[in-house]
């Protein structure tokens, strides 16, 4: 399975690369502690073998034997791993040390030049494996020289059980040198992958609005990245706003055909073609909508949804009221409204004003004696909650669901003068928000509008 995280394969690759290097630098770490405990052993021995030569005493007889004890009291002790063995070049006569008891160290046969040290691995006592050196020297005695083999030897256990030890401290030491490695190399691909997640938030600032552009101050080697990123946020730019100005050309250029067609269907009522100027009218008035709404959209788009704009809402909310209470309709209702003070959204203020001039204006159409407004600020967290609602009679339960589609208005049977719910989704769209319709137990129509929120301090309820 491939790792998708970026982070992950880096501290996997690095943490494979540290355990492999560990392991080779403990095996070779071993290897060199082998090589100096033996040749302090081999060291060891020789300075065994030169006083062991110094000690050799010869008998009138022909016999000889050492007349100065060892040092080392190990030679005295049975099977303690270090002996010693004198024997002559026919091998007729041998001495060895206490510690060899009755056994004998196996020399090998090979001719021996005189003062030439040899180094064997022997059998030894109870099947231990002996690190041997052995030296032929010359003696001169009453009789002329005498020849012999003088061997020391030591047991391989003890550099085996050196080994062991050193490689029971080595493995922990080694262990916690891997973990403080990999904490640094995690330090490290977080330092790394730091400017990552600055792009990251510069493309969320991109994405709502709040930056135009992804920041500059980046590290040489993402810079090519937030560059390529840039220079296609502005041909993206500039390639909606070319979609715009068309959109918004081909809309006003419709505007006076249709005033003309309008005009005409007037002059045929009063020739008596009633029927046909009402289809002529009929028509006019859906083309005239669809102007309308591309030319809101056009105006939407046209700002870019500049989200980094703050907007009060409870001001904004009053403006409108003001605006519709002086309508016949809304002189007659009882308004509601429960609007935080200090509430504000990150929204333009004449797109908010379009939007709340649709929906309030929906609702003043079918309420029969009151519309409540109503808000609360981090409902969901970052958003406001916006309630309009009307004690008129509802919308069927089978057309709640296309409430905001295209051709679908609420007004359909009353006359207003908005572009209707469908602008007011594109609106919402454009900043982010949501809008839900559902009716009320008691009667009438509930329209829940999210909006994106700035601040909320020291809310103070507006007057009813």
């Amino acid at each position: 399975m491939i790792v998708q995280s970026l982070r992950l394969r880096l501290l996997l690759s690095a943490t494979g690369a540290i355990a492999v290097a560990l392991v080779l630098a403990g095996l070779g770490m071993a290897a060199l502690f082998d090589r100096h405990v033996e040749r302090r052993i081999q060291n060891e021995l020789a300075t065994y073998l030169r006083q062991l030569s110094g000690g050799i005493e010869f008998a009138e007889d022909g016999s000889f034997s050492v007349g100065v004890p060892m040092a080392d009291p190990r030679f005295e002790v049975t099977f303690s791993g270090l002996y010693w063995q004198v024997e002559d070049d026919d091998r007729a006569l041998a001495i060895h040390s206490r510690s060899l008891w009755d056994t004998r160290i196996a020399l090998p046969t090979d001719p021996l030049q005189v003062g030439i040290i040899h180094h064997h691995q022997l059998p030894g006592p109870d099947g231990a494996t002996l690190m041997v050196q052995e030296r032929r020297i010359l003696f001169p005695t009453l009789e002329g020289e005498r020849s012999l083999r003088i061997a020391v030897a030591l047991d391989r256990a003890d550099l085996v059980a050196a080994r062991e030890a050193f490689a029971g401290d080595l493995v922990p030491s080694l262990g916690l040198l891997g973990v403080v490695l990999v904490l640094a190399v995690w330090f490290q691909v977080s330092m790394g992958l730091r400017p990552l997640d600055a792009i990251r938030r510069g493309v969320n600032a991109v994405r709502t609005g709040r930056k135009s552009r992804l920041p500059g101050n980046q590290p040489s080697e993402v810079m090519p990245l937030v560059d390529e990123v840039n220079d296609l946020l502005k041909n993206q730019e500039e390639a909606v706003e070319r979609a715009r100005q068309r959109a918004g050309d081909l809309a006003h250029g419709l505007k006076t055909p249709l005033t003309i067609l309008q005009s005409d269907a007037g002059r045929l009522r009063n020739k008596g073609e009633a029927r046909l100027a009402e289809e002529i009218e009929g028509l006019v008035e859906t083309m005239r909508r669809h102007v309308d709404r591309e030319l809101a959209r056009a105006r939407l788009n046209e700002k870019g949804t500049r989200q980094d704009q703050d907007t009060n809402l409870e001001a904004m909310v009053d403006k409108i009221v003001h605006t519709i209470r002086r309508t016949p309709q809304g002189k007659v209702c009882r308004w509601l409204v429960d609007i935080p003070s200090n509430l504000r959204v990150r929204m333009d203020d004449g797109d908010l004003a379009e939007l709340l001039g649709n929906l309030v204006d929906n609702a003043v159409h079918w309420a029969e004696n009151e519309v409540t407004i109503r808000a609360e600020g981090n409902a969901p967290q970052g958003f406001v909650r916006l309630l309009i609602e009307d004690d008129g009679p509802g919308v069927p339960q089978e057309a709640l669901g296309k409430l905001g589609s295209r051709g679908v208005r609420l007004d359909e049977q009353v006359s207003g003068n908005g572009i209707g719910l469908a602008i007011v989704r594109d609106i919402l769209s454009a900043y982010g928000g949501h809008i839900d319709f559902t009716n009320k137990p008691d009667g009438g129509l509930q329209v829940i509008t999210t909006l994106p929120q700035t601040d909320l301090a020291d809310p103070q309820q507006s007057k009813a």
